[in-house]
Protein backbone atom coordinates (compact mmCIF):
# COMPACT_ATOMS: atom_id res chain seq x y z
CA UNK A 1 0.00 0.00 0.00
CA UNK A 2 1.00 3.19 -0.82
CA UNK A 3 1.43 5.84 1.58
CA UNK A 4 1.04 9.59 1.11
CA UNK A 5 3.52 11.80 3.46
CA UNK A 6 3.01 15.32 4.14
CA UNK A 7 6.49 16.60 4.06
CA UNK A 8 7.13 20.13 4.94
CA UNK A 9 10.62 20.15 4.81
CA UNK A 10 10.78 20.12 8.75
CA UNK A 11 13.27 17.86 10.90
CA UNK A 12 10.27 15.77 11.75
CA UNK A 13 8.42 14.92 8.24
CA UNK A 14 12.12 14.28 6.60
CA UNK A 15 12.42 11.50 9.33
CA UNK A 16 8.75 10.17 9.02
CA UNK A 17 9.73 9.87 5.48
CA UNK A 18 12.41 7.75 5.99
CA UNK A 19 11.01 5.59 8.26
CA UNK A 20 7.56 4.97 5.91
CA UNK A 21 9.79 4.63 2.92
CA UNK A 22 11.63 1.96 4.79
CA UNK A 23 8.74 -0.37 5.24
CA UNK A 24 6.63 0.64 2.06
CA UNK A 25 6.03 2.76 -1.05
CA UNK A 26 6.01 6.48 -0.40
CA UNK A 27 3.76 9.76 -2.44
CA UNK A 28 5.34 12.85 -0.50
CA UNK A 29 3.23 15.87 -0.60
CA UNK A 30 4.23 19.27 -0.30
CA UNK A 31 1.05 21.92 -0.06
CA UNK A 32 1.80 25.41 -0.63
CA UNK A 33 -0.47 28.06 1.67
CA UNK A 34 1.00 31.25 0.96
CA UNK A 35 3.60 31.51 3.85
CA UNK A 36 6.40 33.28 4.13
CA UNK A 37 9.12 30.76 4.34
CA UNK A 38 7.89 28.30 1.86
CA UNK A 39 10.25 29.21 -1.33
CA UNK A 40 13.10 27.96 0.97
CA UNK A 41 11.41 24.74 2.45
CA UNK A 42 10.25 24.25 -0.88
CA UNK A 43 14.08 24.17 -2.34
CA UNK A 44 15.29 22.23 0.68
CA UNK A 45 12.74 19.40 0.16
CA UNK A 46 14.04 19.08 -3.78
CA UNK A 47 17.97 18.72 -2.29
CA UNK A 48 16.75 16.13 0.42
CA UNK A 49 14.37 14.09 -1.88
CA UNK A 50 17.58 13.98 -4.25
CA UNK A 51 19.56 12.23 -1.68
CA UNK A 52 19.24 8.16 -2.02
CA UNK A 53 15.90 7.38 -0.61
CA UNK A 54 14.18 4.11 -2.00
CA UNK A 55 10.65 3.73 -2.53
CA UNK A 56 10.33 7.18 -2.71
CA UNK A 57 7.67 8.61 -5.96
CA UNK A 58 8.39 11.93 -7.33
CA UNK A 59 7.28 14.99 -5.06
CA UNK A 60 3.45 16.29 -5.47
CA UNK A 61 2.98 19.95 -5.01
CA UNK A 62 -0.38 21.03 -4.11
CA UNK A 63 -1.71 24.45 -3.31
CA UNK A 64 -4.34 26.22 -0.82
CA UNK A 65 -3.60 29.94 -0.84
CA UNK A 66 -4.19 30.55 2.97
CA UNK A 67 -3.71 34.38 1.86
CA UNK A 68 -7.38 35.27 1.28
CA UNK A 69 -7.90 33.63 4.81
CA UNK A 70 -5.17 34.93 7.61
CA UNK A 71 -4.43 38.86 7.82
CA UNK A 72 -2.20 40.33 5.28
CA UNK A 73 -0.34 41.35 8.74
CA UNK A 74 -0.38 37.90 9.82
CA UNK A 75 3.32 36.94 10.92
CA UNK A 76 3.46 33.88 9.24
CA UNK A 77 2.28 35.97 5.65
CA UNK A 78 4.32 38.71 6.22
CA UNK A 79 7.30 36.61 7.38
CA UNK A 80 7.40 38.01 11.26
CA UNK A 81 8.30 34.92 13.18
CA UNK A 82 7.56 34.36 16.99
CA UNK A 83 10.89 35.12 18.80
CA UNK A 84 13.27 32.39 20.23
CA UNK A 85 11.06 31.43 23.44
CA UNK A 86 7.58 32.07 22.53
CA UNK A 87 5.34 29.29 23.65
CA UNK A 88 4.19 26.59 21.39
CA UNK A 89 0.89 27.52 22.28
CA UNK A 90 1.53 31.12 20.64
CA UNK A 91 2.61 29.57 17.23
CA UNK A 92 -0.81 28.56 16.07
CA UNK A 93 -2.04 28.87 12.54
CA UNK A 94 -5.68 28.25 12.71
CA UNK A 95 -7.32 25.35 9.93
CA UNK A 96 -3.41 24.40 9.51
CA UNK A 97 -3.69 21.00 9.59
CA UNK A 98 -7.52 21.38 8.20
CA UNK A 99 -5.87 22.37 4.75
CA UNK A 100 -3.09 20.12 4.40
CA UNK A 101 -5.52 16.92 4.94
CA UNK A 102 -7.79 18.24 2.81
CA UNK A 103 -6.21 19.00 -0.09
CA UNK A 104 -3.64 15.65 0.42
CA UNK A 105 -7.01 13.65 0.61
CA UNK A 106 -8.17 15.29 -2.80
CA UNK A 107 -5.36 14.46 -4.56
CA UNK A 108 -4.71 10.59 -2.86
CA UNK A 109 -8.60 9.72 -3.62
CA UNK A 110 -7.86 10.25 -7.36
CA UNK A 111 -4.38 8.68 -7.25
CA UNK A 112 -6.00 6.01 -5.10
CA UNK A 113 -3.18 6.02 -2.12
CA UNK A 114 -5.42 4.99 0.81
CA UNK A 115 -3.12 6.30 3.67
CA UNK A 116 -2.12 9.47 4.62
CA UNK A 117 0.60 10.77 7.51
CA UNK A 118 1.77 13.43 9.73
CA UNK A 119 4.39 14.16 11.59
CA UNK A 120 2.29 15.53 14.23
CA UNK A 121 4.23 15.63 17.58
CA UNK A 122 3.32 14.68 21.44
CA UNK A 123 3.70 18.30 22.72
CA UNK A 124 1.56 19.57 20.04
CA UNK A 125 -1.03 21.31 21.86
CA UNK A 126 -3.38 22.58 18.80
CA UNK A 127 -6.50 21.24 18.43
CA UNK A 128 -6.20 20.50 14.61
CA UNK A 129 -3.74 17.39 16.50
CA UNK A 130 -5.73 15.49 18.52
CA UNK A 131 -6.64 11.56 17.72
CA UNK A 132 -9.90 12.98 17.86
CA UNK A 133 -9.75 15.39 15.04
CA UNK A 134 -7.57 12.69 13.06
CA UNK A 135 -10.31 10.20 13.26
CA UNK A 136 -13.38 12.67 12.64
CA UNK A 137 -11.40 14.12 9.24
CA UNK A 138 -10.74 11.04 7.92
CA UNK A 139 -14.17 9.57 8.38
CA UNK A 140 -15.13 12.59 6.96
CA UNK A 141 -13.02 12.87 3.91
CA UNK A 142 -14.05 9.37 3.26
CA UNK A 143 -17.43 9.98 3.36
CA UNK A 144 -17.36 13.23 0.88
CA UNK A 145 -14.65 11.49 -1.34
CA UNK A 146 -15.97 8.25 -1.73
CA UNK A 147 -12.54 6.76 -0.70
CA UNK A 148 -11.22 5.22 2.20
CA UNK A 149 -8.81 6.77 3.75
CA UNK A 150 -6.73 6.38 6.84
CA UNK A 151 -4.81 9.30 8.60
CA UNK A 152 -1.84 8.78 11.21
CA UNK A 153 0.18 10.77 13.19
CA UNK A 154 3.06 7.88 13.91
CA UNK A 155 4.94 10.26 16.56
CA UNK A 156 1.59 11.42 18.81
CA UNK A 157 3.26 9.95 21.43
CA UNK A 158 7.05 10.83 20.77
CA UNK A 159 9.12 13.53 21.54
CA UNK A 160 11.24 15.89 18.91
CA UNK A 161 14.14 14.68 20.53
CA UNK A 162 13.81 10.89 20.16
CA UNK A 163 12.51 11.68 16.49
CA UNK A 164 16.10 12.74 15.91
CA UNK A 165 17.37 10.24 17.59
CA UNK A 166 15.43 7.44 15.45
CA UNK A 167 16.72 10.04 12.25
CA UNK A 168 20.24 9.89 13.74
CA UNK A 169 20.30 6.12 13.62
CA UNK A 170 18.74 6.43 10.03
CA UNK A 171 21.48 8.18 8.61
CA UNK A 172 18.56 10.88 7.67
CA UNK A 173 20.91 13.72 6.25
CA UNK A 174 19.44 16.59 8.82
CA UNK A 175 21.34 19.18 7.23
CA UNK A 176 19.03 18.72 4.30
CA UNK A 177 16.04 19.94 6.55
CA UNK A 178 14.59 23.11 7.61
CA UNK A 179 12.85 24.18 11.17
CA UNK A 180 12.90 28.05 10.70
CA UNK A 181 10.08 30.76 10.22
CA UNK A 182 12.43 33.00 8.59
CA UNK A 183 14.96 31.46 7.13
CA UNK A 184 17.71 33.96 5.66
CA UNK A 185 17.21 34.49 1.48
CA UNK A 186 20.79 33.11 0.92
CA UNK A 187 19.90 29.25 1.39
CA UNK A 188 19.24 29.38 -2.26
CA UNK A 189 22.73 29.43 -2.89
CA UNK A 190 23.69 27.49 0.04
CA UNK A 191 24.75 23.44 -0.08
CA UNK A 192 22.28 22.91 3.40
CA UNK A 193 19.61 24.87 5.02
CA UNK A 194 20.45 28.01 6.71
CA UNK A 195 18.31 28.73 10.39
CA UNK A 196 17.80 32.19 11.51
CA UNK A 197 18.56 30.96 14.97
CA UNK A 198 16.17 33.59 16.70
CA UNK A 199 12.35 32.04 15.69
CA UNK A 200 10.70 29.73 18.18
CA UNK A 201 11.44 27.02 15.57
CA UNK A 202 14.79 27.20 15.87
CA UNK A 203 15.06 26.78 19.55
CA UNK A 204 12.63 23.82 19.28
CA UNK A 205 15.20 22.05 17.10
CA UNK A 206 18.30 23.19 18.32
CA UNK A 207 16.45 21.91 22.21
CA UNK A 208 15.64 18.63 20.73
CA UNK A 209 19.35 18.21 19.13
CA UNK A 210 20.34 18.65 22.14
CA UNK A 211 17.77 16.85 24.71
CA UNK A 212 18.98 13.75 22.34
CA UNK A 213 22.67 13.77 22.81
CA UNK A 214 23.30 14.33 19.31
CA UNK A 215 25.52 16.94 17.56
CA UNK A 216 23.41 19.46 15.57
CA UNK A 217 24.77 19.50 12.03
CA UNK A 218 22.30 23.35 11.77
CA UNK A 219 23.93 26.34 10.32
CA UNK A 220 22.36 29.14 12.54
CA UNK A 221 22.82 33.20 10.82
CA UNK A 222 22.76 34.14 14.49
CA UNK A 223 23.85 31.68 17.20
CA UNK A 224 22.98 34.04 20.10
CA UNK A 225 21.01 31.80 21.83
CA UNK A 226 22.13 28.38 20.40
CA UNK A 227 25.45 28.85 21.63
CA UNK A 228 26.96 27.89 18.37
CA UNK A 229 30.17 29.82 16.62
CA UNK A 230 29.83 29.07 13.23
Amino acid sequence: MTTAVLLSGGLDSAVLLAEEAASGEVQPVYVVAGLAWERAEQAIVSRFLATSLNGVRPLVSLTVDMRDVYPAAHWAVEGRPPAYHTPDEDVYLPGRNVILLAKAAVYCAAAKVERIVLGTLAHNPFPDATPEFRTAMARALSLGLAHDLQIDAPYAGTSKADVVRRGAALGVPFELTLSCMNPPSAISHQPSAIHCGVCSKCRERHDAFVEAGVPDPTTYAKTVNVGRQL
